[in-house]
């Protein structure tokens, strides 16, 4: 991934920000985003303010957004070599109460941002005969919760889930590859965002017995990013949070 150029949503925090922090450590050009200036500004110059990095405040739900990074890549880096659709929101909320403005929102930064910066990215891709996609779904598409009501953020994630597989078949002759990444739960600060005070204490979900840190978000993403017969797959990074639970 060296000089290679990676663009990445949801940039500013948690995830997003160890994201760009290791293609950044690996020599990648990153271009970051965030509809937050004040925490993209702070990410970047967290992370030393590289020359190797140039960031857009924007919201991704837009498409004029998708269009603005692509060229902002474009004319600072040359190329687009992946894109990490990392933005996104999550909350949780019993069913019967959640409304259309609600429900909206979350389609329209989950889905419609990760929807249109692909379709942004990838007519470039096809002419560099080349790429590689990587959305941030949840392990939870496929292991629903009682207690935890998130049926809102849980459709559009799944839909994320559906489209990756779609993009994967359209362009796979082009030699672009398209996967999920799954997350359990994630040391970050959506877990104080949806009111999880202690996240460790959801350890038990998982296999392993703890959660997960956002480097092993971070190390997944960049070896969907090098793999080169990998596509189409949900790669769950959950500690054993789908396959069976301790008692």
């Amino acid at each position: 991934m060296n000089s290679k150029t990676v663009i990445i949503t949801g940039a500013s925090t948690g995830i997003g920000k160890e994201i760009t922090n290791h293609f950044l450590k690996h020599g990648s050009n990153v271009v970051m985003n965030s509809s937050n200036r004040e925490n993209l500004e702070k990410a970047y110059n967290e992370l030393g303010g590289p020359k190797n990095a140039t960031y857009l405040v924007g919201d991704i739900g837009k498409q004029e957004t998708s269009q603005k990074l692509v060229q902002l890549a474009l004319d600072t880096f040359g190329s687009i070599d992946v894109l990490i659709n990392n933005a996104g929101i999550f909350s949780p909320k019993p069913f019967l109460e959640v409304n259309e403005q609600e429900l909206d929102r979350f389609w329209k930064v989950n889905l419609k941002g990760t929807y249109f910066m692909s379709q942004a990215v990838i007519p470039h891709m096809i002419q560099q005969e080349n790429g590689a996609i990587i959305n941030i779904g949840t392990v939870l598409v496929e292991h629903a919760i009682d207690g935890f009501p998130a049926t809102a953020p849980l459709t559009s994630k799944g839909a994320i889930h559906s489209l990756t597989r779609q993009l994967a078949a359209e362009f796979g002759k082009n030699n672009i590859k398209v996967n999920t990444i799954a997350p359990g739960i994630i040391r970050s600060p959506l877990q104080s965002k949806i009111g999880v005070e202690d996240a460790d204490s959801l350890a038990g979900l998982h296999l392993l017995n703890r959660i997960g840190e956002a480097n092993e978000i971070a190390e997944a993403a960049y070896y969907l990013a090098t793999s080169n017969f990998i596509t189409g797959e949900t790669i769950n990074v959950a500690g054993g949070h789908t396959v069976g639970h301790a008692i």
